[in-house]
């Protein structure tokens, strides 16, 4: 780090710095505040879509336990086509947010098959479309994590750093250009009384 100047130019610029750190240092604290509060939210909704999907996988498996009847084939019975990933804008940091899912089934003989083949049809419709929204929710508590991370860094380089840097810079070029005035005082009545003395001295050599 360079040695600031001490004089009135580098005064005046520490002082503006200063001004423009604390101007902007609650914005960013806010902004912070907000990352923080919906990191909260996605973490409780990630938690809440991971028991969706056990709940729904252990409550299929109850209810259909048929499936594990190979006699049936299922593979390529429903079809994710189409997942649209919009994303939100939340203080700067882009959020993704799960849009248009198209899933399709897979033509079947309603007569061919046992009548339980349409509750997996249903079941495995919805799970996709569940780990689709829990995917989503993690993807978004990773972001809004690694956002407040680095935000929390630039709240610390402003109130660790930048200020007290500032700060110190305007304390320190005060005391000197307070100690250049006393200075300047003391030498101005030197010279005064030097000048007053060869006047004296003058007058004295002229009697």
């Amino acid at each position: 780090m360079s040695r600031v100047a001490l004089n009135k130019s580098s005064l005046a610029r520490e002082i503006g710095h200063l001004a423009e750190y604390r101007r902007f240092l609650p914005s960013l604290e806010l902004k912070r505040l907000q990352i923080v509060s919906e990191r909260a939210r996605a973490k409780t909704e990630a938690a809440r879509l991971d028991e969706d999907v056990k709940t729904l996988v252990a409550k299929t498996g109850a209810a259909l336990p048929m499936l594990a009847n190979e006699d049936v084939p299922l593979d390529g019975l429903v079809t994710l086509e189409h997942v649209e990933v919009s994303a939100r804008n939340l203080s700067g940091t882009l959020l993704p947010v799960l849009g248009e899912v198209r899933i399709s089934v897979r033509d079947y003989p309603r007569l061919g098959r046992p009548h339980w083949v349409d509750a997996v049809v249903t079941a495995l419709r919805e799970l996709i479309r569940l780990q689709l929204e829990r995917d989503i929710a993690h993807a978004r508590l990773e972001t809004l994590i690694e956002a407040e991370r680095v935000i929390s860094r630039r709240v610390n380089l402003f109130e660790k750093v930048l200020i007290p840097r500032a700060e110190d810079n305007i304390r320190r070029i005060c005391m000197a250009l307070a100690d250049a005035d006393r200075e300047a005082v003391i030498r101005a009545k030197l010279a005064k009384r030097k000048t007053a003395a060869r006047a004296a001295g003058a007058r004295m050599a002229e009697l």
